[in-house]
């Protein structure tokens, strides 16, 4: 695509008009491939009450007036997270979104301020299913695509080949040299201990730098890069403190039920196990809020109808895809304005 040329131009969209007639036959086999599985499409509503409350997620905020003109704070959804766990709460049991969702402060090749994720639940079943699903949809891209690898700026992975499992221990070991868990004893993340263990990688930190920022450092500069080489990975396993509506590993309470999925270097893909416990998620969210304030002054309200649902919401696993990023890959476009039929200016 020519970047100096408005997206709507003719030889600008001539150029593009390949990569997006490739994103429909992609959207269609997804969709062909839920129906067969008997999930059922939803579409969850873009304004909310909270727009989701991680710490450095941020919302877009609109003002919405009803009949009695008063005027009320809405978000634009960041995910149909929210929404479509109330759905499993009312008895929906297997569902899934092609979501436009919205995420300000986030702006470059491979994020965009809006964008399409895919999220899709299963009740009754483990997070490791999900693992499954993410196998069989690369594959199922690619052959959408009608290519044989996935590839990013000369980094490719091969999307019919067995996925890669690491714990996060294991990558921060193999990547890094780090013992992960050793800086969460009892699972509290402690700042010295990574402070520690980050120095002795050779890894620059601040002295007012917290746990979760030396670990973000941690997985930008040594561990992401190194995922989804040659063949997609799995990284799973997280920290319970980097997995805030996750729930534990019952063989491992230090770490959550969480996985995220990587090909050549992208992250495509975050998975739970989902955490259903209203008052520990209160807690969660809380805590994120408060570090938010902390750090960037404003903090979010609290979804309370979320909340209440999770008390009846039955156990599920969830996962959301960035389906812009998939494309990407499948159609080896540099940026993600490439794979949008109208990229924001």
């Amino acid at each position: 695509m020519n970047t100096q040329s408005p997206w709507w131009e003719k030889s600008a969209h001539s150029d593009r008009r390949p990569i997006l007639i490739a994103r429909g036959r992609i959207k269609a086999a997804f969709r062909r491939w839920f129906e067969d599985r008997e999930f059922v499409e939803v579409e969850a509503g873009q304004i909310q009450i909270s727009p989701g409350n991680e710490t450095h997620l941020h919302g877009l905020r609109v003002s919405v007036r009803g009949n009695d003109a008063v005027e009320r704070p809405y978000y634009l959804h960041t995910s149909p997270e929210f929404a479509c766990k109330k759905l499993l709460a009312a008895g929906e049991t297997c569902i899934f979104d092609f979501a436009r969702v919205f995420r300000d402060r986030e702006r470059g090749p491979l994020h965009a301020t809006e964008f399409t994720m895919l999220e899709w639940y299963r009740t009754r079943e483990t997070y490791e299913h999900l693992m499954d699903d993410c196998a069989e949809l690369l594959r199922l891209a690619a052959h959408a695509a009608n290519v044989r690898e996935l590839s990013y700026r000369g980094v490719t992975a091969d999307p019919f080949a067995d996925l890669e499992r690491l714990t996060l221990a294991e990558a921060f070991d193999c990547f890094a040299d780090i013992d992960l868990l050793s800086t969460t004893p009892d699972g509290v993340p402690d700042a010295g201990l990574m402070r520690e263990q980050i120095r002795k990688a050779g890894i620059q930190t601040a002295s007012d730098d917290t746990w979760g920022d030396m670990f973000s450092r941690v997985m930008v500069e040594r561990v992401d890069p190194n995922l989804g080489i040659g063949r997609p990975t799995i990284l799973c396993e997280y920290p319970v403190c980097e997995a805030a509506l996750a729930r534990p590993k019952a063989s491992d309470p230090r770490v959550a039920e969480r996985f995220e999925l990587f090909a050549c270097g992208v992250e495509l893909a975050n998975a739970f196990g989902e955490l259903t416990d209203p008052a520990e998620q209160r807690r969660r969210f809380i805590a994120d809020m408060d570090e938010k304030e902390r750090i960037y002054g404003e903090r979010y309200p609290l979804d309370e109808d979320f909340l209440a649902a999770l008390a009846s919401m039955p156990e599920a696993s969830g996962i959301a895809l960035g389906f812009d990023r998939l494309v990407m890959l499948a159609t080896a476009a540099p940026r993600i304005d490439d794979v949008m039929w109208t990229p924001m200016r």
